[in-house]
């Protein structure tokens, strides 16, 4: 039969050997024949007296830590060949968890020990979502390799996170960032001769494209076809053709100085490059006096300039490569012609008695 008991830290006041306090908890007794005197490395009773029973049931197993476990989920992600921004993302998660549980037991990882690390976190409420729920898959990974029996971060509950409607650029607004970029130098003489066509050229592509500007600033010459513009969106790989106006045809064309990139000179990394572009963008937003401007806001007017035209959520949720049509409806709902059609009729029909 095996006993837990605590063995109490110098500075700690208790001396109960089952006190509610935090140092190691310690098994002692007979498993199968054999003494057994050693660590759990837990300090959490609950999870001391699961590792217990499993040993009691099957015989003792090395625990995985947490550091082990992150490494073969981080092994695990990169075998999905997720994209390059979404591993970075895992690996800032993983590292954050190996930084505040180090070489502890999978087991002792504790939901009050998450909501603490949640505490810490200084995100907006989106962003801390998103990572919550980043933290929830790796325990469930954890879960399914029978590391763990339960997943400690379903206790921890994610902010509220408030949708406000997506705004687009008005027609006057759209007028005044290409005269912007059009002028850029003279305001900013250092910036390099050329980009003033190029910036026209980007913004107009995300206007009448819809597409992010990670995908807009490593848009590759062979792409553009007939008029069409082919790529597959940065988080879905979902091939998508979109036609383009004639004058953004001729805009890019402008600028094309035979790379195999329009913006990217394939010197440096691309995260680099496409940094590089958003500062240039919030020179223009700031010189045609814009509030708020900011590069989505291109991608939020292509979408709303098609929903108002009656074409359905379904389609331009496809055009801008959702994973759920959830993530447009949520951004896009009140700009639903059909919707807003419908709302006005029921208000018309309490007119009739």
């Amino acid at each position: 039969m095996l006993n837990l008991y605590r063995r109490h830290r110098a500075n700690c006041k208790s001396t109960v050997r089952r006190a509610k306090c935090f140092c190691p908890i310690w098994v002692q007794g007979v498993l199968r024949g054999e003494s057994i005197r050693k660590s759990l490395d837990l300090t959490n009773w609950e999870a001391a007296n699961r590792l217990v029973r499993e040993w009691e049931a099957s015989g003792t197993t090395p625990a995985v830590t947490v550091k082990e476990a992150t490494e073969r989920f981080i092994s695990d992600r990169q075998s999905m060949q997720l994209s390059d921004a979404m591993m970075s993302k895992y690996r800032n998660v993983a590292a954050e968890l190996e930084r505040e549980f180090g070489d502890s037991p999978m087991r002792s990882v504790t939901t009050d020990g998450l909501r603490r690390l949640r505490e810490s976190w200084t995100l907006a409420p989106i962003t801390m979502q998103k990572r919550l729920e980043m933290v929830r898959k790796f325990f469930t990974f954890c879960m399914d390799s029978d590391w763990i029996e339960k997943n400690p971060a379903r206790g921890v509950e994610a902010p509220a996170v408030k949708y406000d409607p997506t705004l687009p650029f008005t027609d006057e607004e759209m007028e005044k960032i290409l005269w912007a970029a059009e002028s850029i130098r003279e305001a900013h003489p250092k910036i390099p001769k050329g980009t003033e066509k190029k910036l026209k050229a980007l913004i107009l592509l995300m206007r009448y494209s819809g597409i992010r500007i990670s995908d807009a600033v490593m848009f590759r010459r062979d792409k553009l076809k007939n008029g069409k513009l082919f790529l597959k969106q940065e988080k879905t790989k979902h091939p998508v053709w979109v036609p383009l106006p004639k004058d953004v045809i001729e805009a890019i064309a402008e600028c094309d100085e035979g790379n195999e990139y329009y913006f990217y000179r394939n010197i440096g990394k691309p995260k680099s490059a496409i940094t590089e572009w958003q500062q240039r963008l919030k020179l223009v937003y700031t010189m045609a006096g814009v509030v708020d401007g900011h590069s989505h806001r291109l991608r939020d007017t292509f979408s709303v300039e098609l929903l108002q035209k009656g074409i359905s959520l379904e389609t331009v949720s496809m055009l801008l490569g959702h994973t759920s049509i959830k993530t447009t409806q949520r951004h896009y709902a009140p700009w639903v012609k059909s919707r807003q059609d419908a709302l006005e009729t029921a208000v018309k029909l309490s007119w009739t008695s």
